[in-house]
């Protein structure tokens, strides 16, 4: 199976290989492990998360997937619930937060802050700790990065922007631009216009490690220079640097939805629902901050 460049549901992958001849156990009578084979994965998500699985030890039940012999299988009907729940408590959190910063101001930087830690903290602990589809890790993903994104959503909305730019059409732009994106690549999955292969998977390891280290590096020169650095403040180069984001954030989706339908084709368990849930939507509130920040470039006060 190809691997997700989304870290969780590349662990996913890794938690379930095992050699061939050896007897699967505590799995759904006629799992398929057939075409796992390990290929170049990474993952990237709003708060630049990655990682990989550790090893297991054969012929054992091992995490993520601790269903019994003969217990229902995962269908596309569990992804989608499982993922509207966790996009439906990240948009209350989010809308709340955005209520709470707009009362008072001041709760815009700890809100930000402790999101966007909370909601890396949990990903490091699903992805390393083989526990991509707890719901409870999931929806309190969603919930730290619902405060990150409805406070971070605010600033830009309202601070950034400049003055006589209506904030929810700011906004309104964003979201529908982050779901057009998402729907635009899920057309574009199932009507195979663009395959998944390892070629493909391969190109999108490259280029996601390129973009992280360009991230990274621009942060430590906006942390020496003062400023935002100079793929993040707003220069002809800071849009060229979005849109490349933009673009492999895009790209991501298909890796995240040729691992959820090889899932569901194997026969896994329907709890690793939740895992494909909290793997996009790490990648949509990464795709929406970078569509966020691209607008902004266009509407700022500077």
């Amino acid at each position: 199976m190809r691997e997700s460049s989304n870290p969780i549901l590349r662990g996913m992958t890794r938690g379930n290989q095992q050699p061939a001849g050896v007897p699967q156990q505590g799995y759904p009578q006629g799992y398929n492990q057939q075409g796992y084979n390990q290929a170049a994965g990474f993952g990237m998500g709003a708060a630049g998360a990655a990682g990989a699985a550790q090893g297991m030890q054969y012929g054992q039940p091992q995490a993520p997937y601790e269903t019994t012999t003969g217990g229902r299988t995962m269908t596309v009907d569990d992804v989608v619930t499982k993922t509207a729940a966790t996009l439906g408590v990240l948009i209350v959190f989010a809308a709340a937060a955005y209520f709470l910063v707009g009362a008072n101001p001041g709760l815009a930087t700890p809100l930000t802050i402790v999101g966007a830690i909370g909601g890396l903290v949990l990903v490091l602990i699903g992805t390393f700790g083989r526990k991509m589809d707890n719901p409870a890790i999931v929806l309190s993903y969603a919930a730290f990065e619902g405060l990150f994104v409805g406070s971070i959503s605010y600033v830009f909305a309202n601070w950034v922007i400049a003055d006589g730019i209506n904030a929810g059409a700011f906004l309104s732009q964003a979201i529908l631009g982050t779901f057009g994106v998402f729907i635009g690549m899920l057309v574009v999955y199932k009507t195979g216009a663009i395959r998944v292969t390892p070629r493909f998977t391969r190109m999108m390891f490259g280029m996601l490690i390129g973009a992280m280290v360009l991230a990274l590096g621009n942060l430590v020169i906006g942390l020496f220079s003062g400023g935002a650095g100079p793929l993040r403040d707003g220069s002809t180069l800071a849009i060229i640097f979005s849109l490349v984001m933009i673009g492999i954030a895009a790209f991501s989706f298909l890796l995240d939805f040729d691992q959820a339908d090889q899932l569901i084709r194997a026969g896994a368990p329907a709890k690793a629902a939740w895992g494909v849930a909290f793997g996009l939507t790490i990648t949509l509130v990464w795709l929406y901050v970078e569509i966020l920040r691209l607008l902004s470039y266009f509407y700022s006060n500077d």
